[in-house]
């Protein structure tokens, strides 16, 4: 089991030896799961434990809040996925005010002295301490000095392309979920408790679970086709997912639901995950009830149509 610390620099136990990797891994994309493993893989020749360190809160939010992204993770998501990765230890450090003041060389003596790293794993462009200062070459003259082997990595996409958290979100706020995926390596997923909503869709003939989604980063409004895993489902379960305010109710708040065809369960207070597949269509407003039920029922179909092609192509 991955053990966790949640320390500042200078009250963190000791160590010692270990093969590292650093950076704040929002969403834990491909790229980083490929750092992390290539990390875990040498940790295991070596006989060492692997370590990742990262912040919370994300660094921007502190020292940038007007620019603040919307998260594609939760900390405790982000742990859980270190751990899967093969980290030993994760270090969750505290980032404050004064810390994002900190001069790349004070960050390096602070984690030196809890962690003698043989090695430590970085994306070519990762940078730290105070104004971003601390790039590639500073870890470089770093480990030269401490006997540590710094290893660099290209976090490129499948097209060739930048591979970042920043251009995952800009897939997801144009509603391209196919993209998000291949970037993430994985569909994009939203996590929570299924609470009571209004019912509205119970009327019109497709009862939905309604998602108090624990990530900050919706897709676009719209409906998608979606798989959702959870108690009471035997695997993942193919569904429809609206996000958005439901104009045709002149709603404002937004919601997420998913309709699941042919499930009559009761999913209230259920943990669920809902991964966005394919979007079908953008959010609109409809004339009355009977064009909304029957827009409904033809996105259903379209999307266990899309996912039946799928399945074949495979």
């Amino acid at each position: 089991m991955m053990q966790v610390w949640r320390h500042t620099l200078d009250s963190a136990p000791v160590a010692g030896a270990c093969i590292l990797t650093l950076g704040t891994f929002d969403g834990v994309h491909a790229g980083h799961r490929e750092l992390l493993e290539r990390a875990s893989a040498e940790a295991r020749v070596q006989g060492l434990p692997a370590v990742v360190v990262t912040f919370d809160p994300h660094p921007t939010v502190v020292v940038a809040p007007e620019r603040r992204p919307k998260l594609l993770m939760t900390v405790a998501q982000r742990l859980a996925s270190f751990e899967a990765a093969g980290m030993n230890l994760a270090w969750v450090i505290p980032f404050s005010r004064t810390f994002s003041e900190m001069t790349p060389e004070t960050f390096l003596h602070g984690l030196h002295r809890a962690l003698q790293p043989r090695e430590l794993h970085v994306g070519r462009a990762f940078r730290f301490g105070k104004d971003r200062t601390g790039d590639l070459q500073t870890l470089t003259d770093w480990g030269r000095d401490h006997d540590c082997q710094i290893r660099s990595h290209a976090l490129r996409a499948k097209d060739g392309g930048h591979l970042s958290s920043s251009r995952i979100r800009a897939a997801l706020d144009k509603g391209d979920a196919e993209e998000a995926a291949t970037l993430l390596g994985h569909p994009y997923a939203l996590t929570g408790i299924v609470v009571e909503g209004d019912r509205r869709g119970r009327h019109l003939g497709f009862p939905t679970a309604n998602l108090a989604w624990e990530q900050e980063q919706l897709p676009a409004h719209g409906v998608y086709v979606t798989e959702v895993v959870g108690p009471h489902l035997s695997g993942p379960t193919p569904g429809l997912t609206n996000v958005g305010e439901k104009p045709t109710f002149s709603g404002t708040a937004v919601t997420v639901e998913t309709f699941l065809p042919g499930f009559e369960g009761d999913l209230y207070g259920a943990q669920l995950q809902v991964r966005f597949l394919h979007r079908l269509r953008g959010e609109r407003k409809f004339a009355n009830l009977d064009e909304l039920r029957a827009q409904i029922a033809a996105d259903v179909a379209a999307g266990l149509a899309w996912q039946k092609n799928i399945e074949a192509s495979r």
